[in-house]
């Protein structure tokens, strides 16, 4: 039950991360290069300076799809002082270096924001805690999307080699095993390079790659079930094989599927994440865990290595999150140790 909730958070969090992120810009991309690397928990005052071209307001539904873009440039800076209509202010470089200048100041196109980083900033200045949320939705998203395809496939043909057995069956299991032979990262990366780098790719990638279990663990499945009483009472009724397998036999088989696609779930996440890092997964600058932890992994040996620390840990917990679900819905649909 405390995997299902951090399921649960981690769903809410992907769906309203616009909402719920500190920066809402489109894919939290926000970049003050001056705050580069900061620790968690960094302070820092900015000028906000209305923008001239001001983006058009989003809608509810559009800014939880896809952000709100700024209408203002933040300007860090150490202080300010106002002299009449002008606001004289140090201009944050670099650690100990500023800058002095002046601004005409009106209250209607500037005003002063003080703005914490809970969790730091990346090398680009970018807020760690905004892409860390945002992020989320990409590691569920090709959870989901990969299992779904993996199901599909994987469903489909092991049902079709264990109803049907002989020759089909044959001709499957040859292709299943060739498929199982072939390292699974080599075969991602060889379906990544052939559908090319980007957000969608890297799921069909993993999709493709993970419906052999599901395979094995249907076709077995119906090669137990096609000889019990019921499916031969079915047959001799006369009911086409297509309703027996839909009708009969797979409602009877998903228990075990259902186990397999969680842990499914928490590969397909290990696997993204690993592509990100790689460079051949979900492209900059769209936020990923995996490539995060790229973008951050020399901070690890400097300064600040909780940059490539917390994404890592995100990566770990929802995973076992998934492991856990996994492994709870086998011992409750486990009927033998239940009776």
């Amino acid at each position: 039950m405390v995997s299902v909730g951090v399921i649960i958070l981690a769903i809410l969090t992907a769906v309203f991360a616009f909402w719920i992120a500190p920066d809402h810009t489109p894919f939290a991309n926000r970049m003050i290069v001056e705050l580069g690397g900061k620790q968690p928990g960094y302070r820092q005052t900015f000028i906000a300076i209305k923008k001239t071209d001001q983006p058009e307001k989003s809608g509810a539904m559009l800014r939880t799809i896809e952000g709100q873009r700024d209408a203002y440039q933040y300007i860090p800076i150490t202080s300010s002082k106002r002299s009449g209509d002008s606001l004289i202010y140090e201009q944050y470089l670099d650690e100990g270096v500023a800058e002095r200048k002046s601004i005409l100041f009106t209250d209607s196109l500037h005003h002063l924001v003080q703005k914490r980083f809970w969790l730091g900033t990346d090398k680009y200045g970018r807020d760690i805690l905004s892409r860390l949320i945002i992020g989320t939705r990409v590691s569920l998203s090709v959870g989901f999307i990969a299992v779904a395809i993996s199901l599909l496939i994987g469903i489909l043909l092991g049902s079709l080699a264990g109803y049907f057995r002989g020759r089909t069956d044959d001709i499957i299991m040859w292709f299943i095993n060739v498929v199982w032979s072939i390292p699974t990262l080599l075969l991602v990366f060889a379906i990544t390079m052939a559908l090319g780098k980007g957000f969608w790719q890297v799921f069909i990638a993993v999709g493709l790659t993970l419906w052999v279990n599901v395979a094995r663990i249907i076709r077995g499945q119906v090669i137990g079930i096609r000889e019990l009483e019921y499916i031969e009472a079915a047959r001799a009724l006369g009911y086409s094989h297509m309703r027996i397998l839909l009708r009969h036999i797979l409602p009877n088989v998903m228990g075990p599927v259902l186990v397999v696609a969680a842990s499914n779930f928490a590969s397909a996440i290990v696997m993204e994440a690993g592509l990100s890092f790689l460079g051949v997964g979900v492209q900059a600058p769209q936020p990923s865990w995996g490539l995060m932890i790229k973008e951050n992994y020399n901070f690890i040996i400097t300064h600040n290595p909780m940059l490539a620390v917390i994404p890592g840990l995100a990566i770990m917990i929802l995973v076992l999150a998934f492991n856990i679900l996994g492994n709870g819905l086998r011992d409750a649909m486990d009927v033998r140790r239940n009776t």
